[in-house]
């Protein structure tokens, strides 16, 4: 006999985040594994662009990132060929060299000492939204974890090497998780690479779903109020796990050297 059909919603999302902290279980792989599952899962995602686009996380060593090598593209990362660099970009494990535009992550990881994991990519749909210089707009259930969540940098300050741009960037990023920058991508800042990897294929979502509600008709809005119910009872870290063990079941079924080790 059911005994829930009379609770209020606020106690049957309480016993279902409890549920979620008991029964989903936490990820096992290492930073690296999951660094070299997300480029896959982003590349397979419509992420890639050539070689544009930088994803890192933090290193044990404070100061110090993982990040991938310029010169291969998401779909050839491993957890093997990552590289670990420092705030100057200097190469302190692995061959080769970084993304010279990696700098502004530097300045993203010095501003925020809550991100962990810095995406930057410049997927189809964004960047066709980017090129009309209007922010993100959210006005669906399933993108409300953007939901007052996506800063917009409408003036496009170039090429991201210099560190003006690292200055620049971190500002207009201020304490959210996702900005879209004018005239050239997207950025996410997250806690955990598993949310940053999510939050990311959800950026490029909501942005394609946006320019097909704009070809359509006017975007009508969302209660304020349901929006930030809904970004909280998604953006969770268990959510976030589980979601991103979903898409690395599925990048690995495609891409099995992800993660085998080197010869």
């Amino acid at each position: 006999m059911a005994t829930t059909l009379q609770l209020d919603k606020g106690t049957l999302v309480a016993q279902a985040q409890r549920s979620m902290q008991q029964l989903l279980p936490d990820n096992a792989w290492t930073a690296r594994q999951k660094l070299a599952l997300t480029c896959r899962i982003l590349f397979d995602a419509g992420h890639d662009s050539g070689l544009a686009g930088q994803i890192t996380c933090r290193a044990e060593r404070p100061g110090t990132y993982y990040t991938q090598r310029l010169g291969l593209g998401f779909d050839e990362i491993s957890q093997d060929n990552l590289l670990l660099v420092d705030e100057d970009l200097n190469v302190l494990e692995g061959a080769g060299m970084a993304n010279p535009a990696n700098r502004f992550h530097s300045w993203v990881y010095r501003a925020r000492p809550d991100v962990n994991c810095i995406i930057h990519t410049h997927p189809l749909h964004i960047v066709a939204l980017s090129m009309l210089e209007v922010p993100l707009t959210v006005s669906h259930m399933d993108i409300c974890p953007l939901f007052d969540d996506c800063a917009f940098l409408k003036q496009w300050p170039g090429v991201p090497v210099g560190n003006e741009e690292g200055e620049i960037i971190s500002a207009a990023l201020g304490d959210k998780r996702a900005i879209l920058l004018a005239h050239h991508g997207q950025l996410v800042a997250c806690a955990s690479i598993e949310e940053a990897c999510v939050l990311a294929a959800l950026f490029e979502r909501a942005a394609k779903l946006q320019l097909l509600a704009m070809a359509a008709g006017e975007i009508k809005p969302i209660p304020e109020a349901l929006a930030r119910e809904a970004h909280d009872w998604i953006s969770t870290p268990k959510r976030s796990q589980a979601t991103f063990a979903y898409y690395a079941r599925r990048a690995l079924k495609q891409h099995p050297d992800c993660l085998a080790d080197a010869a």
